[in-house]
């Protein structure tokens, strides 16, 4: 067996640097069609969900991170970043979470992989 390659990039694609993510807040990117919200927590932990709220389709990306929660600005929801349920009214379905990598600096969404198997919307592609 040979070593592994240092060279092997992560799954996904390099959607933004670690650093483009202020502590508590989001970032709202476009990952292959996807409207995905890239989430650091409280504690610096990176996150990646899709950016719709399931109770109204409004960007999460503008919600208040607290915690591993984002809040919806318009109804204040909340939802679980680490398992996309949500955790107040009104919303009571849960949002997809996409796996995510760091490499380095660099940041990878896979939104091919969703952690907790709820679907996708639609591509905007």
């Amino acid at each position: 067996m040979g070593a592994p390659s240092e060279n092997r990039q992560p799954a996904g694609r390099l959607v933004c640097t670690v650093d483009d993510v202020s502590l508590k807040s989001a970032k709202r990117l476009e990952v292959d069609g996807f409207a995905v919200a890239v989430v650091k927590d409280s504690e610096g932990n990176l996150f990646a969900i899709g950016d719709a709220c399931s109770h109204g389709e409004i960007s999460l990306s503008e919600g208040d991170v607290e915690g591993q929660t984002i809040e919806c600005w318009a109804h204040g929801s909340s939802f679980d970043l680490r398992t996309g349920e949500a955790l107040t009214l009104p919303a009571f379905e849960p949002i997809p979470v996409f796996a995510l990598a760091v490499d380095g600096a660099d940041v990878y969404v896979d939104v091919e992989n969703i952690l907790n198997g709820v679907a996708a919307p639609e591509s905007e592609a």
